[in-house]
């Protein structure tokens, strides 16, 4: 369901120009370090055990680490829904800095961190309140980035710009991937556990401050000025009419965001472990063919996003979701068998994820530009905490009956987006009819 929400000062029709690629440009690169993040402390999550937990029973340690890596999806929806708030009531652009620098300061501090050998239980304590900083400006970095794009673009590019920021969030898992995997290959075990473990957070930390840097020359979005020269800002508390007026939009942009979150952890996160340990397949062909779907994930991103500009939501998500179940099933069923030509199987699985790139086209059209940020953040962060925690310990605990559990959860999501797309178009249908007998 999508709805016509944008004031008149949008631009109707024009081409994408040079400031609008600036504002692309500089708005993906919170969503790049957000996954950058992600990647980076989930690979080091040994060492930070051994690092932060010495002592303690090796089960339990990665517990408390993965534990304190959770903590960020925890602080995620507050931390989204508290910047939304003022996103809607004192500007887009505040809060889009905001968020970027409170990502940037703890992703650089935990590379300073003292560890537990030099200050004892303060180092791990430490290291949860940086987790938890990170996670509560994500919550606001890409729905903000999200809404800021929408209100810049022209009417009829938002699908094509929004596509593009999903894409970027992808980028941020290659890069972590590329840094994780230099890591390994030029400093040993020893050099890593001693200080080596630190450069790739000083990395994450000085891009965040050079995207601030950045950020400086994007302008407040045509929209929200046009709001506040009209005095059209939210009369109440935003999140209370998102929540009290928009029940169906949050229904449907938490399904959404299901879609997304789950299908990236799944079929790019998780998937490289589980060809290996259910498989036995070498791990220098895992990677290729994981980078080859990380690089056409990013493709069915900006593929989704520019068919949602020319064929609308409703059909993206229809036949793209046929496409996900058909392509991930395959790549599933097959990835086994000798012979499979694993990095094409893989890479047209990661394609079509990319369906996933038309999930923001339909929550930025989904509520009114005067609580735009608050109902994105509201439903995305929310399911994202749900989704996007559940998910891996699901597959995990389905892995136990059958080797195709990642298999019959893709096939899981692509019925939720078909039966979404179905839906969509039947409430255009509604309300093109309402239209035409008014």
């Amino acid at each position: 369901m999508t709805t016509d929400t944008s004031p008149l000062s949008q631009p109707q029709a024009r081409p994408l120009n040079k400031n609008d690629y600036k504002t692309l440009g500089l708005s993906s690169l919170g969503g790049t370090l957000e996954f950058y993040d992600f990647v980076i402390f989930v690979f080091f999550t040994g060492t930070l055990t051994h690092l932060f937990f010495p002592g303690d029973n090796e089960f339990i340690a990665q517990m408390k680490t993965l534990g304190i890596f959770a903590a960020g999806y925890l602080a995620r929806p507050l931390g989204g829904i508290i910047m939304a708030h003022f996103g809607d009531i004192i500007g887009r652009k505040r809060m889009f800095t905001l968020s970027i620098f409170l990502m940037a300061v703890p992703t650089l501090v935990i590379g300073m961190l003292p560890t537990y050998e030099s200050i004892g239980v303060a180092a791990p304590l430490l290291l949860l309140l940086m987790r938890v900083m990170q996670g509560a400006a994500i919550g606001g970095e890409v729905p903000g980035a999200w809404v800021f794009v929408s209100e810049h673009v022209p009417k009829h590019r938002i699908g094509i710009a929004c596509g593009t920021l999903t894409a970027g969030l992808t980028v941020g898992i290659l890069l972590g991937s590329l840094v994780a995997m230099m890591m390994a290959t030029l400093f040993t075990e020893a050099q890593q556990l001693a200080w080596g473990w630190r450069v790739p957070f000083f990395l994450g930390g000085i891009f965040g401050f050079v995207a601030l840097y950045l950020r400086r020359w994007l302008a407040e979005t045509p929209i929200f000025q046009e709001m506040k020269q009209q005095k059209a800002l939210a009369k109440e508390l935003p999140l209370k009419t998102v929540v009290v007026n928009h029940k169906e939009a949050i229904v449907i942009s938490m399904l959404l965001t299901w879609l997304l979150s789950a299908g990236v952890v799944v079929v790019i996160l998780l998937t490289p472990a589980y060809l290996q340990t259910e498989f036995g397949l070498a791990k220098a062909v895992v990677s290729v063919a994981n980078m080859t779907a990380i690089l056409a994930l990013c493709a069915g991103c900006l593929v989704a996003g520019y068919l949602c500009d020319k064929l609308g939501a409703s059909v993206v998500f229809t036949f793209g979701s046929l496409l996900l179940a058909v392509c991930t099933g395959y790549f599933y069923l097959t990835a086994g068998e000798p012979g499979t030509p694993l990095s094409l199987t893989y890479g047209l699985a990661g394609f079509s994820v990319g369906v996933v790139g038309a999930v923001p086209f339909v929550m930025v059209n989904s509520y009114p530009a005067e609580i735009r940020f608050s109902g994105i953040s509201f439903s995305y962060n929310l399911s994202y905490a749900i989704f996007g925690g559940l998910t891996p310990v699901v597959v995990t605990l389905f892995l136990k009956w059958t080797p195709l559990a990642p298999a019959y959860y893709m096939l899981g999501l692509s019925l939720i987006g078909l039966l979404l797309g179905l839906y969509m178009g039947k409430a255009a249908v509604r309300q093109r009819m309402m239209v035409f007998s008014s």
